[in-house]
């Protein structure tokens, strides 16, 4: 199965179970009308029926009579187109798949339970009805199974397509309506019960067949084919079956090439991850589907097979869900894998992370003006690194990979000085000049440069460095002094001391700091940028940590966790502000 561009995907051969669940309903059907019908519990059956009509009242018959409408051909016939029409036209996208699902589900729940009317032949209540009886047998319950069908169908894609608190009320809604029809069929005497627990075993059924026939539903949509994968990548694809667990795979299409998606694909069936969905990233939606996909149950696993801004942008639905990540490095940065100690192959990446456990990682939670509240793994940065990053080339990066970045900062050595404030949780505002301000989540830079030496992934902490060297003289001082953290000795000394967190260093070079929430305020607008990824340009930037709030998986020699308890007075000084 591959959705590598998001489009629909259709799995045949789960329609061969329709056949068996229309044998299966004509069985039931034949049981409750010749061999169980004389036995108890179904020889009571008609008391119900009597008993409800016994105690009917005006305004039971007419919510029985709406409801009826609701649930009756043209009432589910109506409500299906609205909602097929709303699904193509509302969204940015037409969701194909959703349409297709809900469609599909409402047809195939109508041609069963037609076949099976064809073959059981049961009488309705011995009652006074509501309303004119169909022709049909009274067992199953069309209108019970059509509103399982339509309405159960809604409630699985709320669920989902919808976050926030108005997700559980759109997907319980719905699930009255079949629940109040079934009531309403045996009140106006149209059912025995067993009919309607048919009805609602036809609806069930047939949503179960088309979750698995269109795994589409709620998370894709159509589109051209994305690029056509190798042969052992399809025979993987190929072995892929229900049975297995399940992973989501977002692959960037130019990062993950064909040969690396095989490889990826080989890894995941090797863990067991044989239930595979694949969605790729697009400039306007930089993680897929995977908001939709991830939401469905039995998501095990999210793979992200691209840099640092592809894992930026996955990560965002993930937060706070207890879903796992995997990190397939093949981005330019690939900073947070280099961070989480993952190896440069980006299969072997894979291969080490699963075979380790997940751990949760902070995360950052940023907004400022013209920037929507999102989420960083690695760093948020404004002044010289925004610029770098900004004007790389596209042609350099691709050739040299992260040495593009370092030719792009080398023309924005000489940019003036940033006039900026900092408040750190609350506390006093620090009016600062500097050519650079950067909050880590995680500390190394490319080479492996300390640049925030004692920023751990799960500390609970952001750490902050601001750069202002002035003349060569400073930018020597810096430059030593951070190369000097490079040699392991010292860079032991930097992770077990508090005296790289100044907070000035290097002559004033580097100033540092560490808190939960970090408030900054520029003069005038300033580049800024979040892992790697460019964003507008503005005067304010505020960054809150969200501790542990991202599960991903990590090699069994990835970082341990850093305890509260462990740090140094210099930790414990830092954390309540500098």
């Amino acid at each position: 199965m591959r959705t590598d561009s998001g489009a629909a995907v259709i799995r045949p051969r789960w329609f061969l179970l329709l056949p068996l669940q229309w044998a299966l309903l004509v069985g039931l059907g034949a049981l409750v009308t010749a061999p169980w019908a004389a036995r108890r519990p179904l020889s009571a059956e008609n008391g119900v029926n009597r008993a409800l009509a016994a105690h009917r009242t005006e305004v039971g018959n007419t919510a029985s009579q709406a409801l009826s409408t609701i649930a009756g051909t043209q009432g589910v016939i109506a409500v299906t187109l609205v909602c097929v029409v709303a699904l193509l036209v509302l969204p940015r996208r037409p969701r194909w798949g959703d349409a297709l699902f809900l469609a599909g589900a409402v047809a195939a729940q109508s041609a069963v339970f037609v076949l099976v009317t064809l073959c059981v032949n049961r009488s309705r209540p011995d009652v006074a009805h509501l309303e004119q009886a169909p022709p049909t047998s009274s067992f199953p319950s069309g209108h019970v199974g059509a509103a399982l069908a339509l309405y159960g169908g809604l409630a699985l894609l709320a669920a989902a397509l919808l976050r926030g608190p108005w997700r559980l009320p759109a997907v319980v809604a719905p699930l009255l309506v079949p629940a109040a029809v079934a009531v309403s069929r045996l009140y106006a005497g149209m059912h025995h019960p067993t009919d309607v627990l048919g009805g609602l075993l036809n609806g069930a059924c047939t949503l179960f067949v088309m979750t698995r026939a269109v795994p589409s539903a709620g998370r894709f949509t159509f589109g051209p084919p994305g690029p056509r994968l190798p042969a052992d990548a399809a025979a993987a694809a190929a072995a892929t079956g229900p049975g297995g667990r399940r992973a989501v795979v977002v692959r960037h299409p130019h990062a993950c090439p064909d040969e690396l998606a095989a490889r990826v694909r080989a890894v995941l069936n090797r863990h067991g991850y044989t239930e595979q969905q694949w969605t790729s990233t697009t400039v306007e939606r930089p993680s897929g589907e995977l908001a939709a996909l991830a939401a469905v149950p039995g998501t095990a696993l999210v793979v992200v097979c691209g840099g640092d801004g592809t894992v930026r942008a996955c990560a965002g639905p993930l937060v706070g869900t207890g879903t796992a990540m995997a990190v397939v490095p093949c981005g330019t940065g690939n900073l947070l894998a280099r961070n989480l100690h993952l190896p440069t192959d980006a299969a072997a990446a894979l291969e080490q992370a699963l075979a380790g456990e997940p751990a949760g990682i902070d995360v950052g939670r940023v907004h400022g003006d013209g920037l929507p509240a999102t989420c960083f793994t690695v760093m948020a940065g404004a002044g010289l690194d925004a610029a770098m990053v900004r004007d790389a080339s596209d042609r350099l990066k691709a050739h040299l990979g992260w040495s593009a970045y370092v030719l792009s900062g080398i023309g924005h050595l000489t940019d003036p000085r940033m006039r900026l404030t900092i408040q750190l949780d609350g506390g006093p505002v620090l009016r600062r000049r500097a050519r650079m301000v950067l909050i880590g989540n995680v500390g190394a830079l490319q080479g492996g440069l300390p640049l925030l030496p004692r920023a751990q992934p799960d500390s609970g902490f952001l750490d902050l460095v601001l750069l202002n060297p002035r003349g060569p003289a400073g930018w020597a001082a810096a430059a030593g002094y951070l190369g000097a953290r490079m040699l392991p000795r010292r860079r032991a000394e930097a992770r077990g001391t508090g005296t790289t967190t100044g907070p000035l260093v290097a002559h004033g070079a580097l100033e540092y700091h560490r808190a939960r929430r970090i408030d900054i305020a520029f003069a005038t607008p300033q580049a800024r940028e979040l892992d790697g990824d460019v964003v507008a340009d503005g005067t304010r930037l505020t960054v809150q940590v969200q501790p542990a709030a991202l599960r991903i998986h990590l090699p069994a020699s990835g970082p341990a966790p850093t305890p509260a308890d462990a740090r140094t007075p210099a930790d414990r000084a830092l954390t309540s502000g500098s």
